[in-house]
């Protein structure tokens, strides 16, 4: 289609019925938005876009003003690290029980596989008695600051829907993640920042993609950004070779002038995201290599996380997170990838892989609550962390056979989550699981119940926290989940 035949078709669609109530209805939409709002303030669609990223009244007062969330892409062996079955080590070697495995799915589990004791020792720690296993000696010494739940349980069995439920309310694409609800709905406390950072270590993204912090059917400005302790913090945000930020600025102002003649012929909301992405994208060049920048904290921090600056590393992001909620960020997401442990190999082993997984996030994971608490940032926000299922009580024989190393399989039943600061109780444990550590026997708790838990200490009622799309309201929680008041203090 050439000029004349785009500037024909645009006067015809102009005077189509359809096209007339589309504009009309949006037009008369934002008339009365505008009566509602105050019009008259003089703010152009630009402005306004921008305002829709300031800070937000939640439906009651929060106890937590910010969010950290490691998330252990693969799902830790729950077994070795939290809950210790001494019953399980009686068993250890032997065949599994046909009650376990009748009516079940694995993903791998074959015929009937050997009994697997735990592979790690247990000690009570803290003045809570919490017991934590010897794989995780730098967050031992932090647990009188935790809630440790012990009986989280999913619907899902393998890892990329299982991470979708977890940190968007459902196993299929498309719906929000939690930190574009949570950015939805509290906005941002800087505006030269986005309000949603992920970090990524480990060397890949989670099984579930970048839709694990995509922002589903709300506006995109709310979905989640990704940055980088190594090399450039955010990928093509940086001036192309030749040229400056002048002129940056004026192509920039220049593309936001097209946009606001579309948005005023179209009305489509999507394009005031559009144009304050551009925005944001600018004043991030100044803004976001500073914060990114570890290496003019002081030498006791470096050591206190065992960071190294210029590096890609789980213990370098922990320290960024810690940065960036300084900078008024309000939800940080980490994602460290490689806890699959099935004993089909060295890396996916129990006696290696799941230790030096450990050894990467015990030190810097209680760093970063220790640190939050020395600057009193502890009692404003709240650190999450686990993965998105756990791991059976039976060793893994995959395709019938028993691998060289030890493993085990998903397991929807029971898995860890803890969580520091931000409301939630200090020293606590709560659920217990039965024997060998397969079912969930006292306070269950659902995934939709975590979100629940994690809205309300934000300030919102997660039931009426919603969003229309698609004919209908939406919420984070689907059309189920409770708020776990015991782990609040």
């Amino acid at each position: 289609m050439n000029l004349i035949e785009e500037l024909q078709y645009r006067e015809l669609q102009s005077k189509t019925r359809r096209h007339f109530i589309k504009q009309c209805a949006s037009g008369l939409g934002a008339i009365a938005l505008g009566s509602l709002m105050g019009c008259g303030t003089g703010k152009d669609s630009h402005q306004q876009a921008m305002e829709d990223l300031v800070d937000k009244i939640p439906h009651f007062a929060p106890k937590a003003k910010r969010i950290i969330y490691l998330h252990m892409a693969g799902a830790p062996s729950q077994l070795e690290l939290f809950d210790y079955k001494p019953e399980l080590g009686k068993l250890d070697g032997k065949d599994c029980p046909p009650s376990l495995l009748e009516g079940k799915k694995f993903a791998f589990i074959q015929g009937v596989p050997k009994m697997l004791g735990p592979q790690a020792k247990f000690l009570e720690r803290g003045d809570s008695g919490m017991v934590v296993s010897d794989l995780l000696p730098h967050f031992s010494s932090m647990v009188d600051d935790v809630s440790l739940i012990k009986t989280m349980h999913t619907d899902e069995f393998n890892h990329a829907p299982a991470q979708l439920l977890l940190h968007t309310g459902s196993p299929r694409l498309g719906r929000p993640s939690m930190g574009s609800w949570v950015t939805y709905g509290l906005g941002s406390e800087n505006e030269n920042l986005p309000g949603f950072i992920v970090l990524v270590s480990g060397g890949n993204t989670p099984d579930a993609g970048k839709s694990v912090w995509g922002s589903g059917f709300l506006p995109s400005v709310y979905q989640g950004v990704q940055c980088r302790s190594e090399g450039d913090p955010v990928l093509y945000v940086g001036n192309p070779s030749g040229m400056d930020g002048k002129l940056r600025k004026q192509t920039i102002d220049a593309i936001n002038g097209v946009n606001e003649k579309e948005y005023r012929d179209t009305g489509d909301p999507e394009i005031l995201t559009r144009i304050s992405q551009y925005e944001m994208a600018f004043r991030m060049q100044t803004s976001v290599p500073e914060v990114m920048d570890i290496k003019d904290e002081p030498e006791y921090i470096h050591e206190m996380y065992g960071t190294s600056p210029g590096k890609t590393s789980f213990a370098n992001n922990c320290l960024l997170a810690r940065r960036l909620i300084e900078k008024g960020v309000r939800f940080v997401q980490l994602f460290d990838w490689g806890w699959d442990t099935h004993g089909v190999s060295e890396r996916e082993s129990l006696e290696v892989g799941l230790t030096n997984k450990c050894q990467q996030v015990d030190r810097p994971m209680a760093a970063l609550v220790k640190d939050l608490k020395q600057r009193g940032l502890l009692d404003e926000t709240l650190v999450v962390w686990g993965g998105e299922f756990g791991r059976t009580p039976m060793q893994e024989n995959r395709g019938g056979r028993v691998w060289p190393f030890k493993g085990r399989d998903h397991h929807t039943e029971a898995f860890p989550i803890w969580m520091a600061g931000g409301g939630v109780k200090g020293g606590y444990t709560l659920g217990e699981t039965d024997e060998i550590g397969y079912y969930a026997v006292k306070d269950r708790v659902h995934v939709h119940d975590l979100q629940a838990t994690i809205l309300h200490l934000m300030g919102y009622d997660h039931e009426k926290f919603t969003y229309f799309a698609q004919g209908r309201d939406f919420r984070l929680t689907d059309v189920s989940g409770k708020v776990v008041h015991k782990v609040i203090a």
